[in-house]
């Protein structure tokens, strides 16, 4: 029987550190993405490319909405959000190629995620960002992926993502687990590096996958090496009613969504980007 890790003996077990990757014996190796077959069906998944600051991952889940990792949308100079003009969101990027390319007009970041304190559950758990883009992406071109919830604790899922080493084409391991779920956060068995901030992970629904988390930090639970994320339901409600709520910018005034006095706080980031 199956067992739910309730979240006091999780905080107990889990030690936040930053390690450069991961890796699980009993999990499928990644996969490079390499031709336009291997890419068929993944391509809404692309590189978040940061204009002088390098780079995460992010999803479309709606033509002109992109999900991402919060930390992946602040600047880790000033702590600010980043200017949404220099971010670019490239779907379904491989070797210089992307299968669509937008801007990006308005950022949201979830309130309770606050830069500048330390690495900690409570950030992963709210460590998510939509990026609303300048121009929708056609489905034909890049079809979204929609959100899942309650997946179980051993239930196998898949991260697609780009990261140090493996930046210019998606990697994609078919198949590792949920060790870990409880209080809106989980903790997978997945390979993941540098880069892979943002990067969403799939339960297999049906013929297609849908995003149950997506990536946000590492660590390592009861001395075993995990990556880690929020569950994104009530998370992404959240952050859609922002972007609903806020005046929708006109090119030449693109803007960015501050929630409170956030955009004051001091922060670091779970990941390099």
């Amino acid at each position: 029987m199956k067992q739910v890790i309730r979240y006091p003996v999780l905080l107990a077990l889990l030690s936040l550190i930053l390690i450069p990757t991961l890796a699980a014996a009993q999990s499928t190796r990644l996969a490079r993405l390499s031709d336009r077959d291997d890419l068929l069906g993944w391509e809404a998944v692309g590189r978040l490319d940061i204009r002088g600051r390098g780079y995460c991952s992010g999803t479309l889940i709606a033509p002109d909405l992109v999900l991402t990792a919060a930390h992946c949308v602040y600047d880790k100079k000033t702590n600010l959000l980043h200017d949404p003009q220099t971010l670019t969101f490239r779907a379904g990027l491989r070797d210089g190629t992307s299968i669509a390319e937008r801007a990006v007009s308005q950022i949201a970041a979830a309130e309770q995620f606050v830069p500048g304190v330390p690495l900690s559950l409570d950030m992963v758990r709210h460590d998510v960002a939509l990026l609303r883009l300048t121009e929708p992406i056609v489905s034909s071109d890049a079809d979204p992926f929609i959100l899942h919830s309650g997946q179980e604790v051993g239930s196998a899922v898949s991260v697609t993502s780009y990261g140090q080493g493996r930046s210019e084409a998606l990697s994609r391991q078919r198949h590792c687990n949920i060790l870990a779920a409880e209080e809106d956060l989980m903790a997978f068995d997945c390979d993941v590096t540098f880069g892979s901030s943002g990067a969403p992970v799939f339960a297999k629904v049906g013929s297609r996958g849908r995003i149950v988390s997506v990536i946000s930090g590492a660590g390592s639970l009861d001395g075993r090496p995990v990556a880690l994320g929020p569950s994104l339901p009530a998370n992404v409600a959240r952050l859609k009613l922002q972007l609903r709520n806020a005046p929708r910018p006109v090119p030449d005034q693109i803007k960015r969504l501050s929630v409170g006095d956030r955009n004051q706080s001091t922060g670091a980031k779970f990941i390099r980007n």
